[in-house]
């Protein structure tokens, strides 16, 4: 009699898993892969590796008294929750399911998303969301809207201790959009993802504009217009490959170091092309991602936020196997200038970096803010100082290698030694200055130029002169604002050096509840 009813309990645990395993239905399934988009436990199953996800809260049902909605109760409720292993490491997982009710967000769905939240933070793992779902469910009213400021929140608490990154694979809109947006990175997929707040039958409505849920919220956009996205991908395949790549860099939560991964290149290996990347020419443009390039281990940069501000370059990678921020002036768009794109591009990059421990490696070739009105009034003075401050408020290891120019302001900004540069070095082709040697002529001698029978070549000789006094890197060096003037082939070295015995770095802010950056 015990077998048979042990034999009747597993029946019928067998039967709800294959009904939960089902999510909306073959038809709807079928309609999700016609419309180039795999199911939310197609994608939880790319994402970790094979046979470690554990599943939690997969018989949970909604709540709604709505008496249409107690008809249709669906194992799971439209979402799957639970944690699995990323290359051998904890991390925790939430998928939208839009086969369900659209993925739309009950109580119930958003408890369970809490739910893993809570326990990411509790044993430290990051927290990867994968969106793809028509918003609050309209028959639970408020408490739909409640559940969305429940995630909201541990977004908040969660922020800064343990990675949160935001996969967006289809529909994300209205409220919906704000939990991607607490997270430290996100990614689109093109053609199947869209994120706005108001969509466009909205907007033609109000504004009588008209334009297309692509152009509105796709992940080109994004990428380039707003800065939101931080990564795309063609499909869903290749958005989980991504994540998967992301999270080889950064640590689990914020007590511990990146994961260091050994690496074939030597740490003392010189590239003599270094030494004639850098045009002299202080207006010659030259792309920097060939620099840093040819500095870290196998030569390669995982950017982020490519598209977005291409005047400033963000993105990971490695020397010596260990982690490193990137932060980089592009002198091969608009000269490398900072502007406000730039800064808040940069700024929050530089945050999250500190947040996680990865130390920094800032290169600077800038020759200034962006001059104009239209900068001046949309707040470059509130934006720029957001990139000093962040720089200002890291403790991580900051090393700083100066290409060329570093002009006025935008020096102190960028990771000088004055704002607590643990490393700042320069190539020869370096010129630390208030300005331009032009420019600066122009101000300082215009009564002599003036008064010169031959203006143009009194006017060089002082441009020359100029050079050599403040143009160069050996003033700031003569000053210890420059730890060392080295040859470019040598970069890689002397980072691989600094980062090593920069590795116990023990440095403080003074106590507070939170500083006040200038948003």
């Amino acid at each position: 009699m015990a077998k048979e009813m042990k034999s009747d309990s597993v029946s019928q645990l067998d039967a709800l898993n294959a009904r939960a395993l089902e999510g909306g239905g073959q038809k709807r399934v079928d309609k999700q892969h016609a419309a180039g988009k795999l199911t939310a436990r197609e994608r939880v199953d790319l994402l970790l590796d094979p046979g470690t996800f554990v599943e939690v809260d997969r018989l949970v049902t909604h709540r709604c008294s709505d008496f249409n909605m107690q008809e249709q109760k669906i194992l799971g409720d439209g979402v799957v929750t639970g944690h699995g292993k990323v290359d051998g490491r904890q991390v925790f997982v939430f998928a939208q399911d839009f086969t369900v009710f659209g993925g739309s967000l009950s109580a119930a769905y958003a408890s369970k998303i809490c739910k893993i939240m809570d326990l990411a933070v509790k044993v430290g793992a990051p927290v990867i969301g994968l969106n793809d779902s028509g918003g609050a469910r309209i028959q639970e009213g408020v408490e739909s809207l409640a559940g969305y400021a429940d995630i909201f929140l541990r977004n908040v608490l969660s922020s800064g201790v343990v990675p949160q990154i935001s996969a967006i694979l289809g529909p994300c809109a209205g409220g919906a959009v704000y939990s991607p947006a607490m997270t430290d990175f996100i990614l689109m997929t093109e053609q199947t993802s869209y994120m706005f707040i108001t969509g466009p039958d909205v907007i033609k409505t109000v504004t009588q504009e008209e334009v297309t849920k692509e152009e509105l919220g796709g992940a080109a956009s994004h990428a380039s217009k707003s800065g939101v996205c931080h990564l795309t991908s063609v499909d869903d395949r290749a958005c989980m490959a991504q994540t998967r790549e992301l999270l080889s860099f950064l640590p689990s939560n914020n007590t511990e170091d990146p994961p260091i991964k050994p690496t074939d290149d030597p740490t003392d290996r010189e590239d003599p092309a270094l030494d004639t990347m850098v045009p002299e020419e202080s207006n010659k443009p030259y792309d920097m991602k060939n620099v840093i390039r040819a500095v870290v281990d196998d030569g390669y940069l995982f950017e982020i936020a490519e598209q977005y501000a291409k005047n400033m370059l963000i993105g990971f990678a490695r020397i010596g196997g260990r982690p490193v921020g990137i932060v980089a002036n592009q002198p091969a768009y608009l000269a490398g200038v900072l502007d406000i794109a730039a800064s808040l591009k940069a700024a929050r990059f530089v945050r999250f970096c500190d947040c996680f421990n990865i130390p920094i490696v800032t290169w600077v070739d800038v020759p200034g803010f962006l001059p104009g009105v239209d900068q001046e009034h949309r707040g470059i003075i509130n934006n720029g100082a957001k990139l000093l401050y962040a720089f200002c408020e890291a403790t991580v290891p900051k090393l700083t290698v100066i290409t060329r120019k570093a002009y006025g302001g935008a020096y102190d900004v960028m990771s000088s030694k004055h704002i607590r540069g643990d490393v700042n070095i320069a190539f020869p082709s370096a010129e630390i200055a208030v300005m331009g040697p032009e420019g600066a002529v122009n101000i300082v001698y215009r009564r002599e130029i003036e008064q010169a029978e031959d203006k143009e070549k009194t006017r060089r000789e002082f441009i020359d002169q100029y050079k050599k006094t403040f143009a160069n890197p050996y003033k700031a060096a003569e000053l210890g604002f420059v730890d060392e003037v080295i040859y470019p082939r040598q970069t890689r070295k002397r980072l691989a050096d600094a980062l090593e015995w920069l590795k116990n770095k023990r440095e403080k802010n003074p106590p507070k509840k939170h500083g006040n950056i200038p948003l």
